[in-house]
């Protein structure tokens, strides 16, 4: 690795890095001046443990250039053939309106923004997510939906999670309707066995009854095959049997078909994709949740709902289960902690732009193509294998399948062979007659009359999407307008710094957005023949290779679409270890008491047992009672799961020691790899001790966090746990899959093959030490007026920094909340509350702020601290002042009437911060309470926001 530049030295790095990192040669040097430290390299020597330390030269290309990373992703790009897709399987053709596309997927108004934890500066999106909800409940016919989830497969799995949480029987069986999706079946295989869920296939074709016994039933509508079904009596037996009925519907079918709400389904999953989101070969997309009405507190993942501010103005948040495994932890119900928000964003402006005729238009026009293969097939003396159908009709060939289906993709069309005899054709919002006819020749038919509608007894009779917001913007002036009122009551990236510690909100660099809307990339089925995803192949193919290069593993899948589903697969993979060596036994998993929440929540998930480990007061692993939590269960270790560095944000010197200590115990070892912004081109986890870690993409490798998601959490493992890695769900075998997709949200992948493209191993290495020496710095200025909780070697912190406002808060009154709602009146997004140690506020800068933005953060920190001595010497009281009122809106502060011991100015211009970019906030401090008493998920009535 080469040394980093110091003041006038030529940097040995791409002209990219330094538009990546904010610091710059000379602020660096000012940096460093404040912490203490001569050089990057003096200051990385000092923080990271020499025990752990690579200092060899990353095996990756040299940082290329933006233009020429454009052009290498554009000959890869090129290896891609998108045909037209009628393959099916829950993924479809589908035109993203250019005004959303441009307005929200392009926007980093929008693809830049967090999760809302905090709400005042979010209700945009918390908006959006509500007409997201709002139409999943009004065509499932349910009464509660979550803000999205990863995928079908996974929704789907939830559900199965929920009812057997919530279903009255005793039993052990999952009934699922034979129809399924195949993908959906491999997804809830993994997830049931670790729990000891036996799955149940029904084959309600052959009439086959559900078992006698059951405390789910899952049903396919329309079916894999494209059947639709009338379920209302399954439903009925289902309930008499005490279980659950979870629908996998599709949404679009549901403007035509009658929704399972009003058959008393339970709950309905399934995917939002087709609602303008791109195939991305698998994902991003946003799966659904929905529940009856007695099941809400029991839904899993995000759920926006409707509360009030301080002045009683409606105001939108999130409610219940927001972030339940910091508080559940092996209790939690799921290890969700995210939502496919952008994409969310996306489905829900469809539905909006579009409204309820025009969904309901889309969805005839594609039936009526089906209408017409069916009825030229028939014509044509092809048998279809079932009558009754919205999109999607099967044909039986016996033995012409491969024929049939070589025939169509002559044509430029794509189709699924089922088997040998029969063929499935998926039409879509992009079908055209020409398209129809293309697949009738394959067939050797001609186009005839349509068929007449079997499904037509199911017919929907009722009305959706009622609400003004889906009957008021659809000229694209309209929609435009909307869309950027909701963006600009938001703060994302674009307007600052967004200091989140754990959650690394760094630069998402144009040059590694652009090609995600490449239709090379974007409009290519994940079950497209391998002929048409050579590219794909390639880019995935390499980006692995570069992140086992990285992190010191040896192989590495992307599968996983989140980093919750990527600590799941890595502990799935331990399981699947244990179990080869004949110790199936081994079930205990080791987790210390400072981890995210998530990693408890996944292990019980993989059939574990979680058993808690003690950190000393310096905020590392306990070694004493390690130690002693390893004699107890020696015989039945299976792993410990560690963050690294730790959830503390420190360097913890004993790694090497714990991981040693497990292995002798016959355990594996799991990092965390959340913090790995910390360490790239200077530790590798896979060679410091570490069995297996999950990634997250979405922070150290410059995906956007896109207001909650998407994101991927590839895992990466240690050679002898290779074979254990997810595999392809359509392929058989015994390999367990946790996403939908072989490659899961690879639609987004060219992001982070593009960062690493760019930036080179020794611009990787240069980004990490200016992460570290931002977080040292905003430390080391702020001390003096925040103690500081825990530090490493030297009194150094990793990558980012935990301030202490416990003693303020006892002395003062000054909570933790009112120093993150007055951030906002400084125009800053608040660092993270409370995480991992109640009443603090844990910083990450990262490398890409400049020096002037950390100052501006620390100056408003520091002037925070003015004011709470303002509070502390009683100048102000203690309820009324401008920290307990912040934050302060517009109208607030230019209201008739001020009653406030302090002035206006002070209150909407406080020290430092510029009159001309000043941001306002959209609504006063929120209520969380109220709107949990008070449980509205839905679009309120216009009449709630007249005041």
């Amino acid at each position: 690795m080469s040394t980093f530049f110091s003041p006038g030295a030529a940097p040995m790095t791409s002209p990219f890095t330094h538009r990546h990192i904010g610091p710059q040669a000379d602020e660096q040097a000012e940096m460093l001046k404040t912490v203490g430290y001569e050089s990057l390299d003096e200051l990385m020597d000092a923080a990271i443990p020499e025990s752990i330390r690579f200092r060899g030269a990353l095996d990756l290309p040299a940082g290329a250039s933006e233009e020429e990373t454009i052009a290498e992703l554009r000959a890869i790009a090129a290896r891609n053939t998108p045909a037209t897709p009628m393959i099916g399987l829950g993924y479809y053709g589908t035109h993203t309106p250019a005004v959303i596309r441009r307005n929200v997927l392009e926007n980093p108004a929008w693809y830049t923004a967090y999760t809302p934890y905090q709400p005042e500066i979010s209700q945009g999106r918390l908006e959006a997510l509500l007409n997201f909800q709002t139409v999943v409940t009004d065509l499932t016919g349910l009464t509660t939906a979550n803000a999205s989830m990863l995928d079908e497969a996974t929704a789907v799995a939830e559900a199965m999670t929920l009812a057997r949480r919530a279903s009255r029987s005793k039993s052990s069986t999952y009934a699922v309707d034979a129809d399924t999706f195949p993908q959906t079946l491999a997804v809830l295989r993994t997830r049931a066995e670790p729990l000891g869920i036996e799955l149940r296939l029904v084959d309600l074709d052959a009439g086959e009854p559900l078992p006698d016994e059951c405390f789910g039933v899952h049903l396919q509508y329309p079916g894999a095959s494209g059947a639709v079904r009338d379920h209302a009596a399954l439903v009925e037996a289902a309930h008499a049997r005490g279980a659950l009925v979870t629908v996998a519907a599709d949404l679009l079918a549901l403007t035509l078909l009658r929704p399972p709400g009003e058959i008393g389904a339970d709950i309905a999953a399934g995917t939002t994709q087709r609602f303008g989101v791109p195939l991305g070969f698998g994902g991003p997309h946003a799966g659904y949740l929905a529940v009856r009405a007695g099941l809400e507190r029991s839904l899993p993942g995000r759920l926006v709902g409707v509360s009030k501010d301080a002045d009683g103005a409606p105001a939108y948040r999130l409610a219940l289960q927001t972030r339940e495994q910091h508080i559940r932890r092996e209790k939690a119900t799921s290890n969700i902690c995210t939502a496919q928000v952008l994409l969310a964003v996306m489905a829900g402006m469809y539905a909006v732009y579009h409204g309820p005729a025009g969904l309901r238009a889309i969805a005839k026009r594609v039936h009526e193509h089906a209408l017409t293969l069916a009825g030229s097939l028939t014509a044509a003396g092809v048998e279809l294998a079932h009558t009754a159908f919205f999109d999607t009709v099967t044909a039986v060939v016996p033995g012409r399948a491969a024929a049939i289906v070589a025939a169509a993709a002559e044509s430029g069309v794509d189709l699924r062979p089922v088997d040998a005899d029969r063929v499935s054709v998926a039409c879509d919002e992009t079908t055209t007659a020409a398209h129809v006819a293309a697949v009738l020749a394959a067939f050797g038919a001609a186009v005839a009359a349509p068929a007449a509608c079997g499904a037509e007894p199911l017919a929907r009779t009722t009305d959706y999407l009622d609400h003004p917001v889906f009957n008021t913007h659809h000229s694209e002036t309209g929609m435009l307008r909307y869309l950027r009122r909701l963006a600009d009551r938001d703060y994302a990236l674009d307007r600052g710094m967004i200091p989140l510690g754990s959650c690394t909100m760094k630069l998402n660099a144009t040059t590694e957005m652009e090609p995600v809307t490449w239709p090379e990339f974007a409009n290519i089925h994940p079950y497209a023949p391998a002929g048409q995803t050579r590219g794909y192949e390639e880019l995935v193919a390499q980006l692995e290779g570069w992140l086992a290069e990285i992190t010191g593993y040896d192989a590495v899948s992307v599968q996983p679409n989140a980093g919750s589903q990527g600590e799941l697969a890595g502990l799935l993979a331990i399981r699947g270890y244990h179990r080869s060596r004949g110790e199936a036994h081994r079930d205990v998993c080791l987790i210390p008491s400072s981890a995210h929440g998530t990693n408890a929540a996944s292990a019980v998930m993989a059939g574990m047992r979680v058993v808690v480990v003690a950190c000393d007061e310096n905020g590392n692993v306990d070694l004493t009672d390690l130690a002693a939590k390893i004699d107890k269960h020696r015989d039945a270790l299976s792993a410990i799961m560690v963050t690294y560095p730790s959830t503390h944000g420190v360097y913890e010197t004993s790694i090497a020691q714990l991981c040693a200590r497990v292995h002798e115990a016959g355990g594996q070892v799991y990092v965390d790899g959340a913090n790995l912004n910390a360490l790239v081109g200077f530790a590798k986890p896979g060679k410091f001790g570490a069995d297996v870690s999950h990634l997250n993409l979405h922070k150290t490798f410059c995906i956007p966090h896109g207001g909650g998601g998407p994101g991927v959490g590839p895992v990466a493992v240690r050679a002898h746990l290779a074979e254990f890695l997810p595999g392809d769900p359509l392929e058989p075998g015994e390999h367990h899959a946790v996403s939908a997709a072989a490659h899961g949200s690879a639609g987004i992948l060219p992001i982070s093959w593009a960062y690493l493209r760019m930036m080179g191993p020794d611009g990787l290495a240069q980004a990490t030490a200016s992460a570290v020496l931002a977080a040292n710095y905003v430390a080391a200025r702020l001390r003096e007026h925040y103690p500081v909780l825990y530090t490493g070697d030297n009194g150094l912190v990793a990558h980012e920094c935990i301030l202490d406002l416990r003693p303020i808060t006892k002395a003062t009154g000054v909570s933790v909340d009112d120093v993150a709602k007055r951030l906002i009146d400084y125009g800053f997004h608040a660092p993270t509350m409370s995480f991992p140690v109640a009443g603090t506020l844990m910083v990450e800068p990262t490398e890409s702020e400049d020096l002037a933005e950390l100052d501006r953060f620390c100056a408003a920190m520091i002037a925070i601290r003015k004011e709470i001595d303002q509070v502390a010497a009683a100048v102000w009281p203690r309820d009324d002042n401008p920290l307990a009122n912040a934050p302060h809106t517009a109208s607030a502060v230019s209201a008739d009437e001020w009653s406030h011991p302090y002035p206006r100015s002070v209150a909407g211009f406080p020290e430092g911060v510029d009159r001309t970019a000043k941001y306002w906030p959209p609504v006063r401090r929120i209520d969380g309470a109220y709107g949990d008493r008070n449980l509205v998920c839905s679009c309120p009535a216009p009449e709630a926001f007249e005041s």
